[in-house]
């Protein structure tokens, strides 16, 4: 390890007591908005409305300060209101985040009513204990030479009282009642195996929330980037009974209500309201403010298998070689930073990686990938280029004093890029250029870790809030978008180095709202042990419906050992979930999947081996989560959202709209409760094919080899039905259809196909889109968006139709050019399962199947 002076830094450092982190007490503009809450309170000025183009404005002011403030309400297209309230005359202008919102949305003509009473901290107390012009923490002093600069605000939820989203935290996916000193914490923080099961925040910050009920879900997306704190307390419904009316007692019911109470540290006001009135309506809302799901190169929904450290390139070699060896796919390698040169990025170590672009060759001729990590402080060495060069440029964040800010990290002394400046940016992602970063070739992609940013020994594990960003802004103001910059300027980087043709593939650990538009996220260093394994559920869920699509969390936990028996259910369940990787930190035990014994290498190969079988769904699941905002992962509620017993369910969840998945989070069980929702739908066991009618808790055997996974009757569910070495390998393998019927004997599913890696689909129109529709015992392969062409080799050469009553006495395939042909099928009675096999149908062609 390098050394910063005489001190070694290792894992330790990240390893902290959790009490160097704040709670809620120790935050000084929680406890003033606490305690002025009840003396603050606010009028709109009537008379001071003026409507105009784009806007309707009128003031507020402060009854007790006499402080106006001006309030702006513009009415967006899509059904979604922004309101903004500022100083009206500040003494500094306050930060309004940029770079976030995709374009300036479109308005429509609005017009306002009513405003609800607001609570925002303009007072001058100064009691010591208020932390006005500095704040105590440990041996920290946060010196605000802006003085206290905090806002907030109340909103009611009448009829609501399930809330979900605000990621990041440990926590259920329904949001939790607050209790005061108990608010959900939004600040980017590196905890090392944090706690679950509490609000505090940590790596990611997307301050957005939806309110669902029966017949209707909105969101509201609270657009700043400073540490932000949200209190949120349900009144349940609640139904009096009145006996003074005469003999018949009267009942009046209370509808529940919520109330959430929004306060950061600073900025203005600026939050949308997202009417819906649908799950559906709300994802396309808030992706037309910040984005959808960027559509992932195919090959980084395969396997990606990681650990801190492959030792050299014989390990990678080697390890490389046993994935094979034992017959199980995977698709990317990872490097963590002892690949470098001393912790410092775009090099490599000359002793264990003398020579990367042959290791990058051996990948390549696997058709597989390698990811390299790259963290956003730079070791303080006049002889290391970057450090030299962004030194030279003022391109790293300010310390107050003026000259550049250091930390400690991995390298040690440090300092850290301001990815806030665009000029910055830019010259970060022509790092990535083949010219500039010695030895990576096209199959290197990035990994952006530690970008909360964590900086060991200082407040928190992070930077200090008055450090000096570009246009002269204090790292308060936007703490929790600093890992977004620099996410999206590595994202730039991979895609200028192959002139704009090459989807970029790059993970971040910290991110923000409109990250989605960059790559992937995951929930960070968990443990191994089954409660952290139960607990990225929900969290991957709060993820997903806030728009980060791509996510998933550690197989077998970052920190520590995991049993064999977890080993095997973690990578069952991340099979079924976005992102898929297996990774431990350094002086863990070796977990390659072939090293827990024969049978438990089996279950994994097995698990793995499904991911890839199920390729093509989940490759056009993020196609629709692309151009539609659905996610790929989803809640019950988003499915079945007038089903009021999913609405708390996160121990299962849906793939798409087709695949219920419930995996296995308790140790030695042998049987599952599992709730298959809707009273009119069909559920089929992807493994026995019985079926079961929804609306219901059935108790399903599980063992070892697999977990509960079921098909949605009506769906139709494209395969792969031969598994490659990786997913470059199968590209031209066949296709099976997974049909599985509805009470009314029907089914449909799409199949969403590219070149898998370059932006041909969007801008010359490759790709093809096709539907595939069962009804009235005729299956139809139609195209579904006459605007894309791809040619394709491939055939459907399988088809199995689930829920079928009945022995049909023949089978004739229909071409478009009018040939009719017999085909040879196979029906299991017990079943109610018909089998087609050696169908050689072409994927892009339209054609039928007649069932009789």
């Amino acid at each position: 390890m390098e050394t910063a002076g005489k001190e070694e830094i290792s894992v330790e450092d990240e390893a902290v007591d959790k009490t160097i982190f704040k709670d809620c007490s120790n935050i000084a503009f929680y406890r003033r908005q606490k305690q002025q809450f009840s003396k603050n309170t606010y009028r709109a000025l009537l008379d001071s409305v003026t409507t105009g183009k784009d806007s309707t404005k009128f003031q507020i002011i402060n009854e007790v300060t006499k402080i106006p403030l001006l309030a702006e309400v513009y009415g967006i297209e899509r059904n979604i209101f922004r309101l903004k309230i500022n100083e009206e005359t500040p003494l500094k202008p306050r930060y309004e985040v940029p770079d976030v919102l995709t374009c300036k949305p479109n308005t429509v003509r609005a017009t306002t009513e009513k405003q609800e009473e607001g609570s925002a901290d303009a007072s001058q107390e100064s009691q010591e204990d208020l932390g006005l012009w500095e704040e105590k923490f440990g041996n920290f002093v946060d010196v605000k030479a802006n003085g206290p600069t905090s806002i907030g605000l109340d909103f009611s939820l009448h009829g609501f009282e399930h809330l979900y989203g605000i990621p990041q935290h440990a926590e259920s996916h329904r949001l939790k009642n607050t209790k005061d000193g108990d608010a959900y914490r939004l600040y980017n923080l590196d905890i090392y195996g944090y706690q679950i099961y509490s609000k505090t925040g940590i790596y990611g910050s997307v301050p957005y929330l939806l309110a669902h009920k029966l017949g209707r879900t909105i969101g509201i997306f609270w657009l700043n980037a400073s540490e932000t704190l949200v209190e949120i307390n349900t009144e349940p419904e609640v139904e009096y009974t009145f006996t003074q009316m005469g003999p018949t007692a009267a009942k009046q019911k209370v509808r529940p209500r919520t109330d959430v109470c929004w306060m950061s540290e600073s900025g203005i006001i600026d939050v949308f309201l997202l009417t819906g009135p649908t799950p559906s309506d709300v994802f396309k809302q808030y992706s037309y403010l910040t984005g959808t799901q960027c559509m992932p190169p195919l090959f980084s929904l395969g396997y990606h298998q990681c650990r801190w450290n492959y030792d050299d390139e014989q390990d990678v070699k080697a390890v490389d070689a046993g994935f094979d060896e034992h017959d199980i796919p995977y698709d990317v390698m990872w490097l963590d930073i002892e690949h470098t040169e001393g912790k410092r990025y775009f090099t490599w170590d000359k002793k264990r990686f003398p020579n990367p672009k042959r290791m990058q060759e051996l990948l390549r001729n696997k058709k597989r990938k390698l990811v390299v990590i790259s963290d956003p402080h730079v070791k303080v060495d006049p002889e290391y280029s970057v450090y030299a060069k962004a030194k030279e440029q003022g391109f790293f964040v300010r310390n107050p004093e003026g000259g550049n800010f250091e930390g400690i990290c991995w390298p040690g002394l440090s300092s850290y890029l301001d990815f806030t400046n665009p000029k910055v940016r830019e010259w970060y992602s022509g790092l990535f250029a083949f010219s500039a970063y010695q030895e990576s070739t096209d199959i290197l992609f990035v990994w952006n870790d530690m970008n909360e940013p964590s900086v060991f020994k200082g407040p928190e594990l992070t930077m200090q809030k008055n450090a000096i960003h570009h246009g002269g802004w204090e790292h308060r103001e936007l703490h929790n978008i600093y890992g977004l910059y620099q996410q999206m300027s590595t994202a730039e980087g991979l895609t200028q180095r192959s002139k704009g043709k090459e989807r970029p593939f790059v993970l971040s650990r910290s991110f923000f709202a409109g990250s989605q538009k960059y790559g992937a996220v995951w929930t960070g260093d968990n443990t191994a042990e089954w409660s952290y394994l139960k607990i990225s559920l929900p969290m991957l869920l709060t993820l997903s419906i806030t728009g980060i699509s791509f996510c998933g969390a550690d197989v077998g936990g970052f920190i520590g050992n995991p049993e064999a028996e977890l080993l095997v259910r973690w990578y069952q369940a991340g099979a079924y979930q976005p992102f898929f990787r297996g990774h431990a930190t350094m002086n863990t035990k070796r977990r390659e999947p072939w090293l827990f014994g024969e049978e438990h290498t089996q279950f994994i190969r097995k698990a793995i081996r499904e991911r890839y079988t199920l390729l093509p769904y989940l490759y056009s699941l993020f196609y629709h989560a692309h151009v539609a905002s659905k996610p790929v992962m989803r809640p019950l509620w988003v499915e079945f959202h007038d089903e009021l017993e999913a609405f708390g369910i996160e121990d299962e969840y849906m793939l798409g709209s087709a695949l219920l998945v419930h995996p296995v989070t308790e140790p030695k069980a042998t049987m599952i409760d599992v709730f298959l929702p809707g009273p009119n739908e069909i559920w089929y066991d992807s493994k026995t094919f019985a079926h079961w009618e929804g609306g219901c808790t059935v108790k399903i055997p599980v063992a070892l080899d697999s977990i509960p996974v079921f098909q949605r009757g009506g769906s139709v569910v494209p395969i792969k039905t031969t598994i490659g070495k990786s997913t470059g390998w199968m590209a031209n393998s066949p296709y099976g259809l997974r049909i599985a019927l509805s009470t009314k004997g029907s089914a449909v599913g799409e199949l969403y196909l590219d070149d898998g890696h370059s932006f041909q689909y969007l801008h010359q129109k490759q790709f093809l889109h096709r539907k595939f529709s069962f009804c009235s015992n005729v299956l139809i392969n139609s195209c579904a968006d006459e605007k894309g062409h791809y040619p394709s080799k491939c055939v459907v050469e399988q088809i199995l139709v689930l829920g079928f009553r009945k022995k049909p006495s023949s089978v004739i395939t229909h071409s478009s050019d009018g040939k009719d042909q017999p085909v040879a099928f196979t029906y299991c009675a017990r079943t109610c399962t018909l089998s087609l096999e050696k169908l050689s149908l072409n994927v892009d062609a339209d054609w039928q199947v007649h069932v009789k």
